[in-house]
């Protein structure tokens, strides 16, 4: 899905381009994953599809983590469900 096509679906929703933006949401996701959920970076990032870098800093990094990604999402859904019962 491209980013315009997420930005079309918030602009309908009535979200403004200041209040939230495709990338937001990425970007929140990340750090509740982390700060709220406790999951390590590196899954987070795997998970994004960004380039993970090893300890040295090389971007070779090439580990999948399929097990505890698929534990980490959900994770996310169980997170999100809590937060629409409230």
């Amino acid at each position: 899905m491209s980013e315009n096509a997420i930005l079309a679906a918030l602009r309908r929703l009535g979200i403004g381009k200041e209040e939230m933006s495709g990338h937001g949401f990425r970007a929140m996701a990340r750090t509740l994953l982390n700060e709220v959920l406790g999951f390590r970076p590196d899954y987070i990032e795997h998970q994004l599809a960004h380039v993970v870098r090893d300890p040295l800093g090389r971007a070779n990094n090439r580990t999948a983590h399929l097990p505890q990604r698929r534990e980490m999402m959900q994770a996310w859904a169980d997170y999100l469900d809590r937060l629409r019962a409230a």
